[in-house]
């Protein structure tokens, strides 16, 4: 294999993976099921279209023709399934309702469940943008300091300090009245205002995103409840109910091998009718993909939801922020009396808010706790060296020596 197959391999995965403005959760929604549901349709559809994906048992008088017209009807018209042991019923109509339709379609409904569970991450990458910060970039450069030496750390530090406190100092209220008043004390309650400059625009955005991962993962029970039939809800519990009591693996009604299908022959002015047996071999692998699938999804649906819960946590309690930033402080004993603390406070709610601290967040979580303390103290250094937290701080130290 070539150097450059290998770097476009990369190149693809890495194109596929996105940027580490994110947290795991997160990836296993848009990134690892992506890939899941992309290889099993590539399996089934090469199954389908590279194999034979149904084999029909024929009347001794079908020629070679006739065969391949009642193979490939009955692959695009739908098979029924009627248990061996019941009598094939003799109205159409009870056969109709028995019918199997969605063999054919398995590769394109996967595609379009990698589709939805990618979704929400590219609506993310659309529109973080428009908070003013570059915050793939961020994450990034903090991520490749791990690795440099340590001048160049330092470096690279100081530079997204910089940049972090241009950022915050901008989207600021530059003129007030009674509606802005308003929207900032509604704000300092709930992040979902989505306003750059209550600082609160990534931070809600964000949680909006995370309740999207949620909606997606629930709402594929019912997609494929309507693509599969009513019954796939409960499906994985029927399986392990069906292990419990049978301690063996039977072959389920859901996805069965052996179908019948009929077709009429018109041959001059007579119709007849012909009913075969068919055996459809890609069921043994939709069977195994479709019982994967539900397990896998309630495990993503659990997670999921479990972390925007979390997330809402984190967020709507303001305490959890100031708690946060104190204890990067703490280690770096910058928080050494109660003025410190009070100022820690004033550096976490009216610095930093609510969209400093998830940034400091997302890059605490892709790269490491010792980075993120020194990040935290380059902009602790800026914040008190501003000319107005300076007066204050000469102001408290006058009155306390008084």
């Amino acid at each position: 294999m070539s150097v450059s197959a290998i770097i476009g391999g990369f190149s693809s995965y890495s194109k596929l993976r996105g940027s580490n403005d994110d947290d795991w959760v997160d990836r296993v929604n848009h990134l690892y099921t992506v890939i899941i549901l992309v290889i099993f349709a590539i399996f089934i559809s090469g199954g389908q279209y590279v194999g034979n994906p149904i084999e029909c048992w024929c009347p001794a008088h079908f020629t070679g023709s006739y065969v391949a017209y009642t193979k490939s009807y009955c692959w695009v018209k739908n098979t029924y399934y009627i248990p061996m042991d019941n009598t094939i019923p003799v109205e159409h109509n009870n056969r109709a309702s028995e019918e199997l339709t969605y063999y054919q379609w398995v590769p394109i409904i996967l595609l379009f469940m990698a589709f939805l569970f990618k979704a929400p991450s590219i609506l993310w990458r659309i529109f973080n943008s428009g908070s003013g910060l570059n915050l793939e970039k961020i994450v990034n450069m903090t991520t490749d300091t791990q690795i440099g030496s340590p001048d160049k750390r330092e470096e690279t530090l100081r530079h997204i300090s910089v940049y972090m406190d241009r950022w915050l100092e901008t989207h600021r209220q530059y003129h007030w009245n009674a509606l802005i008043r308003a929207r900032e004390r509604v704000s300092k309650l709930c992040c979902f205002l989505c306003s750059k400059r209550d600082g609160t625009y990534l931070t809600g955005l964000y949680i909006f995103v995370k309740l999207v991962y949620v909606v997606n993962v629930i709402c594929q029970f019912f997609l494929l409840n309507a693509f599969m039939g009513e019954w796939y809800n409960m499906y994985g519990m029927e399986v392990l109910s069906g292990l419990y009591n049978d301690h063996t693996w039977k072959d389920s009604p859901r996805f069965p091998k052996v179908t019948l299908c009929d077709f009429d022959i018109r041959q001059l002015n007579n119709i007849q009718r012909h009913t075969v047996q068919c055996v459809l071999p890609i069921n043994l692998f939709n069977e195994k993909i479709f019982i994967f699938l539900w397990f896998w999804f309630v495990i993503v649906a659990v997670v999921t939801v479990a972390n925007f819960i979390f997330w809402i946590w984190r967020v709507l309690f303001k305490m959890n922020r100031v708690r946060y930033i104190k204890k990067y402080l703490k280690l770096l004993d910058e928080v050494r009396g109660e003025e410190d603390k009070r100022f820690a406070k004033k550096f976490a709610d009216q610095y930093l808010r609510d969209d400093g601290i998830f940034v400091l967040r997302l890059i605490s979580k892709n790269s490491n706790d010792i980075l993120l303390s020194d990040l935290v103290s380059n902009l602790w250094k800026i914040y008190k060296s501003k000319p107005m937290i300076k007066k204050e701080y000469a102001d408290d130290n006058n009155e306390s020596h008084a």
